[in-house]
Parts: C-alpha cells; sequence; structure tokens
C-alpha cells in the first residue's frame, strides 16, 4: 500500500509541475509584448530550472506498474524546460545578445516539437488521453512559439492558448490523484484513476526485459541532431554559444540515461549513451570556444574520432543481440565519428552536418517504434535475427538474457556491471592526449573534453557502480583514475599549466603514485588483464611526473599511452564478447598470486543466489537436503540454517559458528502446522498463543521434552536449546517460509561468529564465515536491524510468560496477544501474572519502567525472566530501545496473524 500511495504521489508531483511550467509560460506569452517580456529572462530561466529539476525527480521515480510513457513525458518536458531555461538565463545576464534568442532557441524547440508529437501519437494508440492532451499541445506550443520567435502576434497568443489546455487539464488530473493520494484512495475524481498494466502480458513487456528510459536517450540523440543541422538547413546562421545549453542538457540527460539503464540491467544500452554523452558534451565545448569570449577554434591534429568510431562499431555489432535496428541505428554514429575525422578542425560542419541530419530522422523512428513497442511490442525490430545466427556457429554459445546475467560475485546487486563502459573511457582518454600542444593555446587543442569527460566524469561514475556491485579493487581504480584524468586534464589541457611546472606539481602526482601502487598490488590477486591495466597507468602517471619536472625523454608518453590504450581497448573488447557468449570466452587470466586458506584470492565461492527467484530457493532448498548449511534472510538478520532431519549438518552449523557453549541454536517451523505431530505433547494454552503470535519476529521459548525426537535431530539436538528449555520460532518473512516448507524444521543461529554484530547483508555472510557456507539466499540489506523479541513461555500454564529480550515486536504487543489468549482460556478471568503490570500505577516510574523493576526484585524461582545468571546464555538481556518511555511501538505483526487471533476470539 505504500508503494502504491508513493507512485501516485510521484504521479502527482509530474503532473502538477508540468501544469505549473505551462501556466507560468501562459502568463509570459498573453502579458508579453514583442518590445518587452513580462517576466524577466532572467528570472524565467531560473524558474524554468527549478520545475525542470521537480519534473526530472519524478520522471527519475517513476513506477513501472503505471503508464510507462510516465517517466519519457516527464523527463521530456524536464529537457525542454532546462534547456530553455538555461538560454533565458543567459539572455537575461547579457552572456547572449537579445538578437541570439531567437537562433539559440529554434533548434532545441523544432527537436522537440517533433519528439512530443511523436508521444502523443503513441499516447493516442496506447489509449492515454492525459499524455495525449499534454504532449500534442506542448508540441503545438513549440511550435507556435518558434513562429512566434519570427512575428509575435502570430505566435505568442497560440502558444498561450496550447500552454493554457495543459494547465487545465494537468491541474484536474494532478490534483485529482493528490486528493486520492490524501484519502488513500477513498476519494477519486472522475477520469483520474490509473491504469494498471500487467507485467508480462500479453503484447506488454515485462520489467525485466524493458529499459524505459530509452526513449528520454532518443530524444537528447534527437535534440542534439537538430542543433547541429540547423546550420546546414540554414535555420540558423552556424553553431555558436546559444547552443551549447542544448548540447550540454543532451548530454546531462543522456548521463542520467546511462544510470538508469544500468539499474535497468542494460549494460549495452548504458555504454552506448556514455558514448553518446561524450560526444554531446564536446560538440557543446566546441561550441563555446565560439563565444566572442573566447574566439577559438578547435582543432585536433590526430584523427582521434577514428578511435571512438572503431568503439561504437565494435558496440553496434553486439547490440544486434537486443535488436537488428539498434545495432543498425548505432551505425548511424559510426559515420559521424569517421566524419569527424575527417575534419582536422572538428568544426562539426560539411560531413558531420549531413551525418546528424539522417540521425535526426532516423532517431525519430527509433523513438516511435521504441516508445510504441514498449507498450505494445508489435513492430518487429529483427530481435531474433542475432540469435539465430549465432546458433549456427557451432563453437558460440550465447549467455541467456536476464537480470541474473549481471548478478556479482557475492549476491544481488541493483545494477548491471559498467567495467565495458570505464575500459572504453580509458582507451578515449588514453589516445586523447597523444595530441601535442607544443605552442598554441591549450583550449584550441580539442583534447579537455575527452580526459575530462571521457576519463573524468564517467569513470567516477563507473567506479560508482562497480563499488554498488561490491567491487573493491575495481571501483577504487576507475575512482583514483578518473581523478587523475581530471585534474591532469584541466591542468594541462585547460590552459592551468603554464609555468607552474615543477615541484608543487610534482608532489601531487607522486601522491597518485603511491596510491596506484597500491591498486597495482591488489590487481595481482585479481587476474593477469587488470593487472597489466594498473600497471601501465602507473606508466601514465609516471609519465605526467617527468612532464611536470621538464624531463619527459621524446615520445615516452605518447608510447605509454597508446600500450595503457591497447590494453584498456582488450579489457572493454573481452568485457563485451564474455557478457554476450557463455563460451568461448576472451581470457582475463587467473591471479597472479593466490593466498591460502579462506578465500583462496579466486572466485569459487559457494552459491549466491537471488532470494526473489523461486528456482533459487530451491536450489538452497536442495543443498540444505544434502546436509548442507545456508545463510538465510528473514524478516530481522541474516541467519545460518541446517536442516534438523540432517544431524550432521546441524552439527557443522555449530561448529562454524564457533558457537559458544552457552549460545545454542533454536528451531524455526513454516508455520504452525509442522508442530501438528506433537501437539499432544503441547499445553494447549501455549498452542493458542502460537496460532495468534506467528507468524511474526516473536520467538519462544519452552520446556524441553521427548517431542523433539519427532524432527530427527539425534545427537544434534544438543546443540539446540538447553537441557530444560528451547527457543522456537515461526518467522514472518516469505523466503524463509517458503524454504522451510521445502526442507522442513530447521535449526537457526546468527550468521557471524559469536561475539561479533548481527549480519545485515548477504555479502556479510561469506565475508564473516567463509567457505564453510555452502550457500547464501541474497536479498540485499536486512529489512529490520533489530533482533526478534524471545518470549519466555516455560510457565505459562500458571499464567506467567516473561521476556528475555524485547526487540522487533513492542512487549505491550505481545502481553495484549496473551491476556487475550488467557481470557478466552479463563472465560474473561484477567490473569492475576500481569494485573500489577497492567493497572497498579508505581511511584515516579513509567510502566515499562515498573516492569522492568519488578523483574528485577523477584527471586529465582518466582520470576516467569530467571536473572542474568541463570537464563539461557542464547537470550540477550541487555535493555532495549522499546524499554524506554519516549519509544512507540510501530511494528505489527502480521495480518494473517491477528486473523487467526480474532477467530479465536470469536
Amino acid at each position: 500500500m505504500a508503494e502504491l500511495e508513493a507512485e501516485s504521489l510521484h504521479f502527482s508531483v509530474g503532473i502538477l509541475g508540468i501544469s505549473g511550467g505551462s501556466l507560468l509560460l501562459l502568463v509570459n506569452n498573453y502579458g508579453s509584448s514583442p518590445e518587452k517580456s513580462l517576466i524577466p529572462h532572467t528570472a524565467l530561466g531560473v524558474l524554468l530550472l527549478i520545475i525542470a529539476a521537480l519534473l526530472a525527480y519524478s520522471g527519475v521515480r517513476r513506477s513501472l506498474s503505471q503508464s510507462r510513457l510516465f517517466s519519457s513525458v516527464c523527463l521530456t518536458v524536464s529537457a525542454l524546460w532546462g534547456g530553455s531555461g538555461l538560454v533565458y538565463l543567459l539572455v537575461g545576464e547579457r552572456v547572449l545578445g537579445a538578437t541570439e534568442l531567437r537562433t539559440s532557441l529554434v533548434p532545441g524547440l523544432a527537436a522537440f516539437t517533433l519528439a512530443l508529437l511523436i508521444l502523443a501519437i503513441v499516447s493516442l494508440f496506447q489509449r492515454e488521453v492525459v499524455f495525449f492532451i499534454i504532449t500534442l499541445s506542448i508540441s503545438l506550443a513549440c511550435g507556435h512559439q518558434i513562429a512566434g520567435l519570427s512575428s509575435p502576434s502570430f505566435g505568442q497568443s497560440a502558444t498561450a492558448a496550447c500552454y493554457l489546455l495543459v494547465t487545465l487539464v494537468g491541474a484536474y488530473f494532478g490534483c485529482g490523484r493528490l486528493l486520492s493520494f490524501i484519502t488513500r484512495g477513498r476519494v477519486e475524481a472522475p477520469g483520474t484513476r490509473l491504469k494498471k498494466r500487467r507485467a508480462g502480458g500479453q503484447g506488454v513487456r515485462g520489467p525485466e526485459d524493458c529499459n524505459d528510459v530509452v526513449p528520454v536517450g532518443l530524444v537528447m540523440n534527437l535534440l542534439s541532431a537538430s542543433v547541429l543541422a540547423c546550420p546546414l538547413l540554414a535555420v540558423v546562421p552556424q553553431l555558436s554559444a546559444g547552443h551549447v545549453p542544448w548540447l550540454w542538457t543532451a548530454a546531462v540527460f543522456q548521463l542520467g540515461v546511462c544510470v538508469l539503464s544500468y539499474r535497468a540491467m542494460d549494460s549495452l544500452t548504458a555504454t552506448f549513451y556514455g558514448f553518446t554523452s561524450i560526444l554531446h558534451f564536446t560538440e557543446g565545448y566546441s561550441a563555446l570556444l565560439t563565444a566572442p569570449s573566447f574566439s577559438i577554434l578547435p582543432s585536433s591534429p590526430v584523427p582521434f574520432p577514428v578511435v571512438f568510431s572503431v568503439l561504437f562499431f565494435i558496440l553496434a555489432l553486439f547490440s544486434c543481440q537486443k535488436s537488428l535496428a539498434e545495432g543498425l541505428y548505432q551505425l548511424f554514429f559510426v559515420a559521424y565519428t569517421i566524419a569527424l575525422a575527417a575534419q582536422p578542425s572538428l568544426s562539426f560542419q560539411a560531413g558531420a552536418q549531413g551525418v546528424q541530419a539522417a540521425i535526426f530522422v532516423v532517431s525519430a523512428v527509433m523513438l516511435l517504434v521504441t516508445s510504441y513497442n514498449m507498450l505494445a511490442n508489435r513492430i518487429p525490430t529483427g530481435e531474433g535475427m542475432f540469435k539465430a545466427l549465432v546458433m549456427r556457429v557451432s563453437n558460440l554459445t550465447l549467455r541467456p538474457r536476464d537480470r541474473q546475467l549481471h548478478d556479482p560475485y557475492l549476491g544481488y546487486s541493483r545494477y548491471a556491471d559498467a567495467e565495458v563502459l570505464g575500459h572504453a573511457c580509458s582507451v578515449l582518454a588514453a589516445f586523447s592526449i597523444t595530441s601535442s600542444v607544443e605552442e598554441r593555446d591549450p583550449l584550441a587543442v580539442l583534447v579537455l573534453p575527452w580526459t575530462v569527460v571521457a576519463g573524468g566524469i564517467l569513470q567516477l561514475l563507473v567506479g560508482s557502480v562497480a563499488f554498488s556491485r561490491g567491487k573493491t579493487l575495481e571501483s577504487t581504480a576507475f575512482i583514483l583514475y578518473g581523478v587523475m584524468w581530471s585534474v591532469w586534464g584541466l591542468t594541462r589541457y585547460g590552459g592551468l599549466y603554464g609555468d607552474t611546472r615543477g615541484f608543487n606539481v610534482a608532489v601531487g602526482i607522486i601522491s597518485f603514485l603511491l596510491f596506484n601502487s597500491l591498486v597495482t598490488v591488489g590487481a595481482l590477486f585479481l587476474n593477469i588483464a587488470w593487472f597489466l591495466y594498473a600497471a601501465t597507468f602507473h606508466l601514465i602517471i609516471i609519465s605526467f611526473l617527468l612532464d611536470a619536472v621538464g624531463a619527459l625523454p621524446y615520445g615516452y608518453d605518447i608510447g605509454v599511452s597508446i600500450v595503457f590504450g591497447l590494453v584498456s581497448f582488450y579489457c572493454f573488447l573481452s568485457g563485451l564478447f564474455n557478457m554476450t557468449f557463455l563460451t568461448p570466452q576472451l581470457p582475463l587470466g587467473r591471479a597472479l598470486v593466490r593466498l591460502s586458506g579462506e578465500g583462496g584470492g579466486g572466485r569459487d565461492t559457494c552459491p549466491h543466489v537471488p532470494a526473489r527467484k523461486a528456482t533459487a530457493v530451491h536450489q538452497i532448498a536442495e543443498i540444505m537436503k544434502s546436509g548442507g548449511i545456508c545463510g538465510m534472510p528473514t524478516d530481522t538478520v541474516y541467519v545460518l540454517v541446517a536442516a534438523c532431519n540432517r544431524p550432521e549438518a546441524v552439527e557443522k552449523a555449530y561448529r562454524c559458528k564457533q558457537q559458544a557453549q552457552d549460545r545454542p541454536m533454536s528451531l524455526w517451523v513454516s508455520s504452525i502446522n509442522q508442530l501438528e505431530p506433537v501437539r499432544s505433547l503441547l499445553s494447549p494454552l501455549l498452542w493458542d498463543f502460537m496460532s495468534a503470535a506467528w507468524p511474526s519476529s516473536i520467538s519462544m521459548v519452552i520446556p524441553r521434552g521427548p517431542w523433539m525426537e519427532v524432527f530427527g535431530l539425534g545427537e544434534s539436538a544438543k546443540h539446540i536449546g538447553t537441557p530444560q528449555s528451547i527457543a522456537i520460532r515461526n518467522p514472518d518473512c516469505a523466503v524463509a517460509t517458503h524454504l522451510i516448507n521445502l526442507v522442513g524444521p530447521i535449526a537457526v543461529t546468527s550468521a557471524n561468529p559469536t561475539g561479533e554484530a548481527d549480519t545485515t547483508h548477504h555479502n556479510q555472510v561469506y565475508a564473516k564465515l567463509g567457505d564453510k557456507v555452502d550457500g547464501v539466499l541474497c536479498d540485499g540489506p536486512s529489512p529490520e536491524n533489530s533482533a526478534s523479541t524471545v518470549v519466555d513461555c516455560t510457565k505459562i500454564e500458571s499464567g506467567h510468560i516473561g521476556f528475555f529480550r524485547v526487540g522487533l515486536i513492542p512487549k505491550s504487543q505481545v502481553l495484549q496477544i496473551f491476556e487475550d489468549i488467557q481470557k478466552r482460556h479463563s472465560h474473561g478471568q484477567i490473569n492475576p501474572g500481569f494485573e500489577t503490570d497492567l493497572t497498579e500505577p508505581g511511584p515516579n516510574l513509567t510502566d515499562p519502567q515498573r516492569h522492568t523493576e519488578q523483574h528485577n526484585t523477584q527471586s529465582p524461582e518466582s520470576s516467569p525472566v530467571p536473572p542474568a545468571t541463570q537464563s539461557p546464555a542464547y537470550i540477550d538481556t541487555s535493555p532495549h530501545p522499546s524499554d524506554s518511555p519516549s519509544y512507540r511501538p510501530w511494528v505489527e505483526i502480521r495480518r494473517c496473524s491477528l486473523n487467526n487471533h480474532n477467530t479465536a476470539r470469536k
């Protein structure tokens, strides 16, 4: 329910943001005259940027259960108003002249007119009336605004009329969804109910097969192509500084598409839009140099874009596995980079502009096909052709395309592997610095964007993704190299170097040398490819150092840059190849140094499988049935489990845990039905208390008896509980109960060596227990960091229950359940065992404090909870936050438990 409410809120924020931005432009267009704008350009630009940021947030926080057009519409309108806001801001601050407003706005508005018209067509086919009205109206508004820039008397009123329609529709629909959110769905305005689409339904792609931000990336390619092709069509005189906001808006949004594509486990798409974002940053940088404050004609003495064309070509070949149309589309960028390489000045004119005109048309077609197929999947794009071709080659075996393809070595990750993009950026940065500045202005040599954006910004992004996947060494290397490329690029090619060569620069470079030495040593334990990658970058840092002290040998920097670029290229190619094919594999080599003992420096760990897959749970169940022990997520923290009918597994878990004798294991069941064979041996009051309280985060300590022989524990029964009692629990966790259903009752202990903190992530299970564990069910971070509440039921027949530990379930809630059960058994009489605890006021004490004081003053014989010297040692008797007067119980037992309890009361 909370998730649905959040979806509705994000939807409302997005629609109301579009309505608010439309109202702003409506008022400005109605109130402005040809001589003066109603809202100053600076204020209008700032307001549009704020609204664009709000829309970007709503688009990123989209929900796949709603219409996937919502994300595309929000992000597209956000890019439109973000780029327009930057242009207005530059004009208002007089960075651009007032006469440049038209030439700056027209290319961007033209692109969004077509993009929003295509989204309107798709919305119409999918019967999304609200999105159809919004996108069509804003598309017409952009078209009329272009006309208004030439003839204000013609375009301004029509633009305002279009935005008026958007304002009214958006305000009604957004307020309707907001009202539904506030009233929790009890009140809904007519026509504002969200349509729900079944993932994986007929004709609709499931969330694992669809990357719903791809249309946004295509819109950004459409935008940059429009800006570069307009001078060719004489729409604007030439590429100028006024076009920089559009180009850099496209670059920033494509970086966002890159990150979200990794989140969608679409590594190939993420790599492609990482490449195009580099191109758009470079295009914007070249346009910026034409500004009057610079007036520099950029040039590149080395045909460096040829390297980029090779990377694009290889990526296009491997992208054919997704669809033939996508591979062919990427070939247009191969042609574009070749056209750039043919122009030493890299002026983005002539042949490059012609290719961009073609990219404009193809991007529009791809936007229509992709947006429509994202919802209907009816337009053929040649998805199976690559697979059919590979199947004819006997030596090639394709990897299955699913989310498990990008599972890290130690469990589940929300991001796909980004190393392919990281190595490709190293190739670009390495070959770009082969250009020599000599006596020219450093800004005039087009190297800065390649080193700072490709080598710097994107390397930092890749390092962050690698860190989220638990790749410590790889993330350290990418982040370190990203910082190094950024610092060196800005210093050497950003005009900051000058005459500062000497000791100060050398000291900073030496610090990078020391850090990279540690990375190089760490790579010895990874594989040969990574060792060569780190070692050759070490040579590049040495070339930076020699250049700083004025002792660089002729040709040394070019030589080591080429060597590092070739090593990076092999890593890029092997990453793509091994990600695509199961056999054969391009070798990366084994670790040069392997440690004996736990871990061994290798990747041969026990199975780490995602808990959200039923096949993975069955795999862990088979391991346990064969006598293995496994790590498992629960409703609290991760635990180590063994099947009770496998005594040797229980013995192994006890030894693996390094279990102290005073901390025995507990017994878990999937439901109280698994205790049915021993029901006659248990107290009726205890049975009803279990039925009412479970499933939940409540462990019950009950008297030990011969009933335990039913579970087949044998001699290992001595490790579960104490000679007098045993802790038993039915967890409130779907994964855990499903596994116990498959295996039977299990013996459980915490997944950490005795004395250490609880394990709250699947990666910590193997890190703490090593290869003693036979498998791990991975479910990311624990939902709760609190342990279970442990209730002493050994004296339940006398009307007493005690608390060894108050954890996730508050004491008051447990007492209320027990009171209701006891009332049913005693025909309405209140148990005198806690009459005092519930009714009698204590002087200057709150109820929890009074209960604690009584517990501490009772004798061991009469106390429901034995004192610390006599209590079972598997109970933590330390105070818990819930004993504080300020603590408010917030966790409820699962609804099915309360339903059982209410039924019992009736």
